[in-house]
């Protein structure tokens, strides 16, 4: 996992009131009414989208199905540059709202 991804998602979930975090097990969890929304290990972080944000999302650089659902996606940038800041900011914030459908 890039040293620098944990800093960046704090820095945007910050912005997302109602979240909660939950550290267990190596994992980092953020939840929003009690639905898990995102989720950092040791191998990116993993985010819960709209199905078809899921699949076009996996066609982008340093992003891969997850093991969790059809509807996550796992990020993992190898450099956090500002096309990858966006797409965490991005996906991150699509992934809290949806959390409170």
């Amino acid at each position: 996992m890039n040293p620098q991804l944990p800093a960046a998602i704090v820095e945007v979930v910050l912005d997302l009131p109602e979240t909660r975090s939950l550290a267990t097990d190596g994992l980092v969890t953020w939840s929003r009414d009690g639905r898990e929304f995102a989720v950092l290990g040791s191998s990116g972080i993993e985010l819960h989208l709209d199905r078809a944000v899921a699949a076009a999302a996996t066609r982008t650089p340093d992003t891969a199905p997850s093991p969790r659902g059809r509807d996550w996606v796992r990020f993992n940038p190898r450099e956090l540059d500002g096309h990858a800041l966006d797409r965490l900011r991005a996906w991150l914030e699509l992934a809290y709202r949806r959390a409170a459908e």
